[in-house]
């Protein structure tokens, strides 16, 4: 039976640029890769895991809103300093409250166009 997620992927013409959005605008550390061989791409990672595998695109990838996969969701400590984190790279993104739900949300796009979901508890 599936526990957890364990990690997203995603395939991107814009390799550095990518990484770059993941580490320095969402805060996850680059961190080991097995070789494979070749094949262009990071691991990176959160809390010593990694969770977001990003692949050089072997052609044209498309935004989210294209895609059958609509979006990726993480859990963040603390929304209102993700949400300054995000203003000072003058990152668009939209702030709501989970209708009957202890969770605050925003979500993003990265640099290319996938939907990007960050869930925070909060008190209601």
């Amino acid at each position: 039976m599936i526990r957890l997620i364990d990690h997203v992927n995603i395939a991107t013409e814009k390799l550095a640029e990518t990484r770059d959005f993941f580490v320095e605008v969402l805060g996850l550390e680059e961190g080991p890769r097995p070789d494979f061989g070749g094949f262009e791409g990071y691991w990176l990672y959160a809390g010593g895991r990694p969770i977001v595998h990003l692949q050089k695109a072997r052609g044209p990838a498309g935004p989210s809103n294209v895609s059958a996969l609509n979006h990726a969701a993480f859990e963040v400590g603390d929304l209102d300093a993700m949400a300054a984190r995000l203003d000072a790279h003058g990152v668009t993104y939209k702030m709501m409250q989970v209708p009957g739900a202890p969770v605050r949300q925003m979500f993003l796009e990265d640099p290319n166009g996938v939907m990007v979901e960050l869930n925070s508890p909060r008190p209601i």
